[in-house]
């Protein structure tokens, strides 16, 4: 899939699902169906318009791509999202980013997307241009409540990662360089990638998860993956994402480390003594290889 900065743009005939698409999950994928064009933002426009309210992000833009391309999309366009941009009114952005610009001979929205200075445009400003079909999708729903990137953050921080995952349709994915730590996991017999959370992104709740890493040159690995302030040891070291890669042997520092979060083993615990603690890490790996398998 070819992702393009809006800048770069060549209009051509295109159908275009527009919107955030923060998680890309199975209500973002409805709106994105039958589209050979997404167009996205960056940064999230809340940040921009209104930052303290702006949501924790569940994708980079980087995974907002791989997922969209999984969805068997022709290109990603990505509007420059800043204040001058957010001034546009409602008709100019029809005007120059969707007919202009894109060239949109179909549009596809959520009934819920707003667009222009003040969100003042929105579904029904689309339906009433005659110059491009406008396919607009009802809130997708799971168990009778909508399918939205709010309801999965709450998930998140709850630690729900098994229901959050089926909200999304895929994993949730973090990624960073592993940092050094204090080599307490080496100590304990568990020598752990460090990675400190991304700001501005979506943590999972304290606990411990059963998942998979993935290191340089694509191979995964099952990994008991805790996440927290390690209440037995004072570090200094603030939040941590400690990943314990199974059947691993060597160095990962400098490196960058992708986790895929499956499910919660169990919440953030502080031990009467290290030993119970080791007992504790001895059986979440086991719990680990149980559920993700191998």
């Amino acid at each position: 899939m070819k992702v393009t900065p809006f800048s770069e743009l060549v209009p051509r005939e295109r159908v275009v699902a527009v919107g955030t698409f923060d998680g890309v999950h199975l209500g973002h994928r409805e709106v994105i169906a039958g589209a050979d064009t997404v167009l996205t933002f960056d940064p999230h426009p809340t940040s921009i318009t209104a930052p303290e309210a702006a949501p924790a992000l569940l994708t980079s833009l980087e995974r907002k791509a791989e997922l969209v391309d999984s969805l068997g999309v022709e290109e990603m366009v990505v509007v420059a999202f800043d204040r001058v941009f957010a001034q546009h009114t409602a008709a100019q952005f029809i005007d120059e980013v969707l007919v202009a610009g894109l060239g949109a001979a179909g549009v596809q929205v959520g009934d819920n997307f707003t667009f222009g200075s003040e969100a003042k445009g929105g579904a029904e400003l689309l339906a009433a241009d005659d110059r491009f079909e406008t396919k607009v999708l009802e809130l997708f729903e799971l168990d009778g409540a909508p399918v939205s990137s709010s309801r999965i953050r709450t998930l998140l921080r709850d630690g729900d990662l098994a229901e959050a995952n089926r909200l999304l349709g895929s994993p949730y994915v973090f990624s960073a360089e592993v940092q050094h730590g204090e080599r307490r996991g080496r100590e304990l017999g568990y020598p752990t990638a460090n990675l400190t959370p991304t700001a501005g992104y979506c943590t999972p709740g304290h606990g411990v998860y059963a998942g998979r890493a993935q290191i340089a040159g694509g191979e995964v690995k099952i990994a008991a993956i805790s996440v927290g302030m390690r209440p037995m040891f004072e570090s200094g070291l603030g939040e941590l994402i400690e990943a314990y890669l199974l059947d691993f042997d060597g160095e990962l520092y400098g490196q960058q480390l992708r986790v895929e979060f499956l499910q919660r083993l169990r919440g953030e615990e502080s031990f009467e003594s290290v030993d119970a603690l080791k007992r504790q890490m001895a059986a979440d790996v086991e719990a680990a290889r149980a559920l993700v398998g191998g």
